[in-house]
């Protein structure tokens, strides 16, 4: 029997390795970024076009490579990080494979162009799908420039299985902030079709973060500190009233790495336990510094999961801390029982020298003086008959009682009794009271209702959201959205990011209701919302719609109208827990069978279920 065992061609290999670090063009952002802080960059820009689809070019002033680095570094497991596997284990780099180039030249266009600052030339060399199409001698400044052009030419199916541009740049800008946040002493610039979108200059952690969050997020940071022999933190967590529905804003960087650590956001989570509504999410900005010894980078080809010797000790540390700082600054909550917040001075009364005050007396005062009793005496009660003396004064407070005892009942007639305050209700009352029930609401989630052959089960909150989708719907298509004006106009603070997925939207969000007065560089200002909108959702329901965008937009196959009404939907369907009154149950079971499609909402799930009477039947047997 012939063997059927071979080895693979280095071209195929490659390109399978491709498929476990290159899986997106924010993939490549990563690796050269990184690159480029290896070779000691401190001005790093990153230029891309159409997503990184067509275009993703780093280019540095690092220290650059000789012509034969230039040419090694594309061979796979080609590496100056390490010799040994015990180097794996004292890994102060960001990338040690040796992988990422051979990796990325497989499936795409790549130029690289690098000098060294001892060298008077640098080498170009240009590679297409893993082949070697020319290696020349050219004139470029001190560094490494790479250019990644037509991700995925060779590979159509792999090309197709990628996102919009919207989604596409949204997971570029969030590699970029990654790197960024990790190494403040460094200089980061983003090019995106031809305009700079982020220009960051080298300075401290907190105005790296502010550079690129916004100016508003400086009062949002609380900072954190703590120094052991196990585990050193520093960085800044948000405050609990700034807290989001989204996880955007949560960095963890061990060493200057990037990580994602299910574990260890459970400790940021605990610590911030009894601050935080349900399902919001707090930001923090957090560098962790360990011994390189007691961490395994190695367990993931992108490197973003870490495996560490000690997480329980790491886990009590980090919570610890973060509950140290919130209590230090006075976000936490403080059991002082000595102390009430009320009786504080206030700060423009601290310096002034208090006034005691006085007490006047009328020391000649005699209640029973004649003077002052007909002073005091009203107008019910005065005499006609009044004269001289004190005790005729009070006897005749009863002249005339003997007479009142003899009232007869007739008298009562024209006595009128204070009526109760009447309120109108928008319900008939005569209907409401003739009309029955037929709904029931179980545990605040489900609506049961009656029908001839058996009974219904609804789930209000997918219920809620099928006709709001379809009211939203209607209205954005129709352009007849209705809206409530503001007393005062509502401004709201978002990253320039955000700012441009806002204006993207901003004609369908107008014609749901939404009234925008300025849309600027990190300012939102709404004068007008939805009927029905609470001005406190208003915030939300623009957070969610970020990111929704962000992560989910659809193919062609769907529009943003869509896309919009179902996150809004999303945003504003009464939730599980919410009580119901028999009315509202009833209106929302008939909207609900007024709909389109009343089985599914927006996300295709099943909004109620049928139970027949056969079936009961068969429960009993």
């Amino acid at each position: 029997m012939a063997d059927i065992i071979q080895l693979l061609p280095d071209h195929v290999a490659n390109q399978i390795a491709a498929g476990e670090v290159v899986q997106r063009p924010a993939s490549v952002v990563k690796e050269l970024l990184e690159n480029a802080i290896d070779a000691g960059a401190d001005t790093i820009k990153l230029i891309i076009k159409n997503a990184g689809k067509t275009l993703v070019q780093v280019i540095d002033n690092g220290k650059g490579m000789s012509t034969t680095d230039a040419r090694l570094s594309f061979e796979r497991h080609a590496t100056s990080k390490i010799k040994s596997a015990e180097d794996l284990f004292q890994l102060n780099t960001k990338g040690f494979r040796g992988e990422a180039l051979a990796s990325i030249a497989a499936i795409a266009h790549v130029e690289l162009k690098t000098k060294q600052a001892s060298d008077d030339v640098g080498n170009a060399i240009v590679i297409e799908g893993s082949t070697i199409v020319s290696q020349d001698v050219v004139v470029t400044p001190t560094g490494t420039s790479v250019s990644v052009k037509n991700l995925f030419f060779n590979i159509p199916a792999r090309r197709n299985f990628l996102k919009s541009d919207t989604v596409e740049l949204r997971h570029v800008i969030d590699e970029f902030h990654r790197v960024a946040l990790a190494h403040p002493s460094i200089s980061f610039a983003l090019y995106n079709n031809g305009s700079e979108s982020f220009n960051l200059p080298i300075t401290n952690y907190r105005q790296r973060i502010v550079n690129v969050f916004g100016n508003k997020t400086n009062e949002k940071l609380v900072p954190v500190e703590e120094d052991t022999e196990v585990l050193h933190i520093s960085g800044f967590v948000g405050k609990p009233e700034f807290a989001k529905k989204t996880r955007g804003e949560q960095f963890f960087f061990v060493n200057n790495r990037f990580i994602k650590s299910a574990y260890l956001n459970h400790a940021i989570a605990s610590a911030f336990d009894g601050l935080l509504k349900t399902g919001m999410h707090a930001s923090y900005f957090l560098n962790l510094t360990v011994d390189p010894q007691t961490i395994d980078i190695n367990i993931h080809p992108t490197k973003t999961e870490i495996k560490f010797d000690d997480e329980h000790t790491l886990y009590a540390i980090l919570r610890a801390a973060v509950k140290h700082s919130l209590g230090q600054f006075n976000i936490a909550p403080v059991l002082d029982f000595e102390r009430d917040p009320n009786l504080d001075t206030p700060y423009n009364y601290k310096e002034n020298t208090p006034s005691f005050p006085k007490v006047e007396v009328d020391r000649a005062f005699n209640p029973f003086n004649e003077t002052a009793s007909s002073v005091k005496q009203t107008t019910a009660y005065k005499s006609s008959g009044n004269s001289g003396n004190s005790s005729s004064s009070w006897e005749s407070l009863y002249v005339g009682l003997e007479s009142k005892g003899n009232v007869s009942q007739d008298d009562f007639g024209e006595v009128e009794f204070e009526s109760e305050e009447q309120t109108l209700s928008i319900f008939d009352e005569d209907n409401q009271v003739e009309q029955s029930h037929t709904t029931y609401q179980i545990h605040n989630k489900y609506i049961v209702s009656t029908i001839k052959s058996g009974m219904l089960i609804i789930d209000q909150y997918r219920a809620h959201q099928r006709v709001l989708y379809e009211e939203f719907l209607k209205n954005m298509t129709t352009r007849e959205g209705v809206s409530q004006q503001l007393l005062f106009p509502l401004q709201l603070h978002f990253s320039p990011q955000d700012i441009v997925i806002i204006e993207q939207l901003k004609a369908d969000l107008e014609h749901t209701g939404f009234v925008f007065l300025e849309i600027a560089e990190e300012l939102v200002e709404i004068t007008g919302v939805p009927v029905g909108v609470p001005e406190s959702e208003v915030s939300i329901i623009l957070e969610q719609l970020i990111s929704d965008v962000e992560n989910e937009v659809p193919d062609s196959n769907f529009s943003a109208t869509d896309l919009l009404a179902k996150s809004m939907a999303k945003s504003l369907a009464i939730k599980t827990g919410q009580s119901l009154q028999k009315d509202e149950q009833e209106h929302l079971v008939n909207k609900l069978f007024a709909c389109k499609e009343p089985n599914v909402s927006p996300a295709n799930r099943v909004t109620f279920v049928t139970m027949s009477v056969d079936e009961l039947d068969k429960k009993f047997i």
